[in-house]
């Protein structure tokens, strides 16, 4: 695991990323926080709105893989730095989610020089229940520094 920069605080990296989280329109109309950022983890949270539900009253997918494709991506720039993209995930839906607020814990398990491999477990609390209802995984690709031209 790579260290922070030097002279870089735990309250320097909950700015930098909430600032990140908040420079994404996408997040913002859903209404994602930052609840926490630790060295090589962090957890998003959503509160869930019937805007955010499928026919039958459940969360829709789309919107916990995109919870779960963040959580990861933000884990991944806790090891690379800021400029980071998601490469590939997988995701497995557990259960549905229908109450509460939805959480997602990504950490960071191993670290190259262009890539991070980090996973994220997302979970569903109401009052003092939380259940798991998806586990992720996912590769995060440094951007900038001639990657990009290894795309080509």
């Amino acid at each position: 695991m790579r260290a922070q920069p030097e002279g870089t605080t735990m309250t320097d990296l909950l700015d930098r990323a909430r600032g990140a989280l908040h420079a994404q329109p996408f997040s913002v109309l859903l209404g994602t926080e930052l609840m926490y950022v630790g060295a090589n983890e962090l957890t998003l949270c959503l509160p869930i709105r019937d805007e955010l539900r499928q026919q039958h009253g459940f969360v829709h997918g789309g919107v916990i893989s995109y919870l779960a494709d963040n959580a990861l991506t933000f884990a991944g720039a806790l090891a690379l730095g800021p400029r980071v993209v998601t490469g590939e995930y997988k995701i497995n839906y557990l259960r549905p989610a229908v109450t509460g607020v939805l959480m997602a814990r990504a950490e960071v398990v191993y670290v190259g020089r262009q890539q991070a491999t980090c996973r994220c477990s997302v979970f569903v609390t109401d009052g003092d229940q939380e259940r798991l209802v998806a586990v992720a995984q996912g590769t995060i690709n440094r951007i900038g520094d001639g990657a990009e031209n290894d795309a080509r």
